[in-house]
């Protein structure tokens, strides 16, 4: 079938695989140096507690057959080792039906990680990679010109990024209309980056323009992708270019990266195709199948972008084939922090020496400068802004963090910038208090060397320590307050 391939996007093909094998590895590598405090054995949500609950055709992973560190680390590892493989183009050195198993071993590997990644993966940049990465499975090797229908996908799936990310802001806070979101948002966003004080301190009418130019990039530039070229790659270049002005001013993981990714396999590079075999009768049977059991999950994310109760970054099957994204459907007025100390004093008390944990990428330090980390991605440090907003979004994992803290637990410690006791003396009480935060002026600045000014705005959990007896109480009087109880008040409501 002639119609089948479009040999003029070798070029792209090549250019998207090696780019999304690199985002690939990144994921693993996370994965890598933080799943032992997170979801291991010891971790704040054991993977066994939650695979002991929830059944396997709920969240398909290898990791409801067995579980150990080891294991989680070697299928880790073996990730990033195809993922390395891929990035090298070693697909090209094989069979094009080899090149598609080694497409789907990441994608089978990471399938199984988000699924028992509860909290920590619950965010819309996992599915993302999934999608993205089954659809490159079926994308083909140089034995093949790419087929036309998995370049439709392609598109198709960033159709649905930008525009579901644009009918969510539409449709939620009304500082998206009336173009004043971002007067706010490079302040607030959950971890900002070196540029992002710079940005927040633009002048109010470069911020409207940037919110106008979203609001087309995002709702009306879509469309453009399905137009011929040279339209097609004038659309993906713009988006791209969006994407790389959120690359500067924020840290968001891969995602922005991604959606790179996905914008080049719509490009059309210039240059002479080479010649290219012909396609497979099996590989267009398959490919066609595929591409028929994608279009029609694909109703589901359609039925939700119409709906007036539009929801963001859901998955609507365990395999995360087809899903809906969004991001920012409301944005904070104001930016708050939990900021965690601890006290080695044999007695806490308002005026006992406490000391702050610094973490490696939320703000804590005002005269630390916020630091650039994505595409890696902290886990940890954005839960930590969700813990800001509410109290309720951290009751699953705050209590077991604070206990790890108080026993100086090493995988814990290594995902914070530094802890100020030493590995054998940890301390005896840990608290938690709730920060405003803003970035200074630039008089402030020069005169403080401060980039955030900050104000204590209420205790989240009052001086815990590990259970047991009161120091100099009798023995016997009875344990103190759990790191697992609830934190004092609710926190500040969500926007």
């Amino acid at each position: 079938m002639e119609w089948f391939t479009a040999p003029e996007y070798w070029l792209s093909r090549l250019v998207f695989q090696r780019a999304l094998a690199v985002v690939y590895l990144v994921a693993f590598l996370t994965a890598v140096r933080q799943f032992r405090a997170l979801i291991g054995e010891r971790g704040m949500l054991p993977v066994p507690r939650y695979t002991a609950r929830v059944p396997f055709r709920r969240a398909p992973s290898l990791f409801h057959l067995r579980y150990s560190d080891r294991l989680f680390a070697g299928c880790a590892w073996a990730g990033c080792a195809v993922s390395a493989g891929l990035v090298a183009g070693v697909d090209a050195l094989v069979p094009l039906w080899a090149a598609m198993l080694l497409w789907l071993v990441p994608w089978l590997l990471y399938l199984s990680v988000v699924n028992v990644g509860q909290t920590w993966y619950a965010f819309g940049w996992e599915s993302l990679l999934l999608e993205t990465g089954f659809l490159a499975v079926f994308l083909g090797n140089d034995e093949v010109a790419p087929p036309v229908l998995v370049l439709f996908l392609l598109r198709w799936l960033l159709f649905r990024v930008e525009f579901g990310a644009g009918l969510i802001k539409m449709r939620g806070d009304e500082c998206w209309r009336r173009l004043t979101c971002l007067d706010h948002h490079h302040e607030t966003q959950p971890m900002p980056g070196p540029l992002s004080r710079f940005f927040h301190l633009l002048p109010r009418p470069v911020h409207r323009v940037e919110v106008a130019a979203n609001h087309v990039t995002q709702l009306v530039v879509p469309f453009l992708l399905f137009a011929p070229q040279p339209v097609a790659t004038a659309a993906a270049g713009l988006m791209a270019a969006t994407q790389l002005w959120l690359v500067l001013s924020g840290n968001f993981a891969w995602l922005n990266w991604l959606t790179i990714v996905l914008a080049l396999s719509a490009v059309r590079f210039p240059g002479s195709a080479p010649s290219l075999p012909g396609a497979p009768l099996w590989y267009e049977a398959l490919v066609l199948a595929v591409a028929a059991l994608l279009v029609f999950l694909s109703h589901r994310p359609v039925l939700n972008m119409v709906s007036r109760r539009q929801v963001m970054n859901r998955s609507f099957d365990p395999l995360h084939l087809v899903n809906t994204y969004g991001a920012f459907g409301s944005v904070n007025r104001v930016r708050y922090e939990v900021v965690i100390e601890g006290t080695a004093d044999a007695v806490a008390r308002e005026d006992s020496d406490w000391r702050e944990y610094e973490f490696r990428g939320k703000p804590g330090d005002p005269r630390r400068r916020p630091r650039q980390f994505a595409p890696y991605h902290l886990r940890l440090d954005w839960l930590m802004w969700f813990a800001a907003l509410s109290p309720a979004y951290a009751a699953s994992w705050f209590g077991a963090l604070v206990e790890r803290l108080l026993e100086n637990d090493r995988d814990t410690l290594r995902l914070l910038r530094r802890s100020p006791f030493p590995a054998d003396a940890p301390p005896r009480y840990v608290r938690a208090r709730l920060f405003r935060y803003r970035f200074t002026h630039r008089d402030e600045r020069r005169a403080t060397g401060a980039w955030w000014e900050r104000t204590v705005v209420r205790e989240y959990l009052p001086p815990t320590r590990l259970a047991g007896p009161e120091p100099g109480s009798e023995p016997g009087a009875g344990p103190g307050p759990e790191p697992g109880s609830e934190p004092g008040q609710d926190g500040p409501a969500p926007r």
